[in-house]
């Protein structure tokens, strides 16, 4: 046999790259000076982004703050800087920044809207953040709505009541009426009866409690909303509404029932055929023409439901889209369960479909949310409308970049925190490996 030598070798440590090729050096070289046309972009860009921040910090940071018309802006940056050019006059939001959040509600009265903004954070915190907050909370989120328009609008608390009084008929029918009838004719009956309890039943009885117990607070007019508040009530119904709207009409237009077919088919393609402006137009001017004489039907109530309806279209949309992308195991999966089509579409159908969808409905509640400053063409006196007011007055004429910046900063941060939102919603639902 012959001798088996072994020979022991050890490793050599790996040598260490050189101090250009890790850090902060070694990312600039392969992302900004990869190569001659890299490191010419680069170049011209730090150049175009040095361009415009010295002039835009300038306007920023060296601005009037205290002054009391755009007159008086003026005569300090010529006494500090010798020129007005180049010089933010932010006097005017220092100013008028209360009409431009809260239009003309009574100033002794602002505690109530901020008050409806902190319970609708407090009320949606269960929804945002299920796995961090108590699923008590959604006692909140069912009552917010009638909170929100006893605060807001005021008057008697009994128009809140019974009308949180008619939801409640409507689930007790459809709880206790579905083992007899079927669940489909029991939210039937229930939205039925909780109809013609708004309808026909609640008013006289709102009235005579009304006469007898007036419990309540200061009642304040449609015609003083305004402002930032307004843009925030007008864009959290329309999103709050149209996505349950929107999942019916999605559901619907996949139905095997030719009427319920048509119907949703009819008024999806309609409403999204048509401009939105066009809908505030008929809210504002046309439909009155419609209703009996007499009928008060408050501006803000009938912009509510166009910009929900509006929004509810293009959700319902969104919302087949997600439909469509399942694949047909899913389906087949419900129905080898024993589910029946309600169960199914709640339990598994829905929720795959709607994460699916996040993006698309994220992207619709910024777009409804931003579509808010169109109500200012009907008269109503949204932030935008207030901004053309202000440079209406002789102390603030000729006032322009400030108001719109600031308009667009107010947007910016309610329309950015959506987007994270919906990016970290993704992250939370992903169930894909890799």
């Amino acid at each position: 046999m012959s001798d088996v030598s072994f020979v022991r070798t050890e490793m050599l440590p790996e040598k260490a790259p050189p101090a250009s090729e890790v850090g902060v050096i070694g990312w600039a070289r392969h992302n900004l000076f990869s190569g001659w046309f890299n490191s010419a972009l680069t170049i011209v860009s730090i150049a175009a982004i040095y361009y415009v921040l010295s002039g835009v910090f300038p306007w920023v940071f060296q601005s009037v703050w205290n002054a009391d018309s755009l007159g008086e802006c003026r005569e300090i940056m010529k006494a500090t800087w010798g020129s007005t050019h180049g010089h933010a006059c932010w006097g005017v939001i220092n100013d008028r920044w209360e009409q431009l959040l809260f239009g003309f509600y009574p100033s002794e009265l602002y505690w109530r809207p901020i008050v409806s903004l902190i319970l609708l954070l407090a009320a949606l915190s269960p929804i945002l953040f299920a796995d961090r907050v108590s699923p008590k909370m959604l006692i909140l989120t069912a009552a917010y709505p009638f909170l929100m328009v006893f605060l807001m609008w005021g008057g008697t608390i009994w128009g809140p009541l019974s009308a949180a009084f008619g939801f409640v008929i409507a689930y007790l029918i459809i709880k206790y009426a579905t083992e007899a009838v079927g669940e489909l004719f029991a939210m039937i009956a229930g939205v039925a009866v909780a109809v013609i309890w708004w309808l026909l039943l609640s008013g006289p009885i709102v009235e005579a409690l009304s006469s007898a117990m007036p419990i309540g607070i200061e009642a304040v007019a449609s015609r003083k909303f305004g402002g930032f508040m307004l843009a925030i009530l007008l864009g959290v119904v329309a999103i709050g509404v149209s996505l349950p709207i929107g999942i019916v009409l999605a559901l619907g237009r996949q139905s095997d029932l030719l009427i319920v077919k048509a119907l949703c088919v009819g008024f999806i393609e309609f409403i999204r055929g048509v401009p939105l402006i066009t809908l505030l137009f008929v809210a504002s001017l046309l439909l009155n023409i419609f209703l009996p004489p007499g009928t008060n039907f408050d501006i803000i109530l009938r912009v509510m439901i166009m910009m929900t309806l509006f929004s509810a279209a293009y959700m319902a949309e969104v919302i087949r889209g997600g439909l469509a992308a399942l694949p047909r195991g899913q389906y087949e999966g419900a129905d080898s369960l024993g589910l029946d089509y309600w169960q199914a579409q709640r339990l598994i159908i829905m929720p795959q479909a709607l994460k699916i969808s996040i993006p698309g409905i994220v992207s619709t509640f910024i777009g409804i949310f931003k579509d808010t400053t169109l109500v200012s063409i009907i008269g109503l006196f949204d932030v935008i409308g207030l901004a053309s007011a202000i440079r209406a007055d002789t102390a603030w004429n000729g006032i322009y970049w400030e108001l719109f910046a600031f308009i667009a900063f107010l947007f910016f941060i309610v329309c950015f925190s959506m987007s994270r939102y919906s990016m970290y919603l993704e992250r939370k639902l992903q169930t894909g490996h890799h």
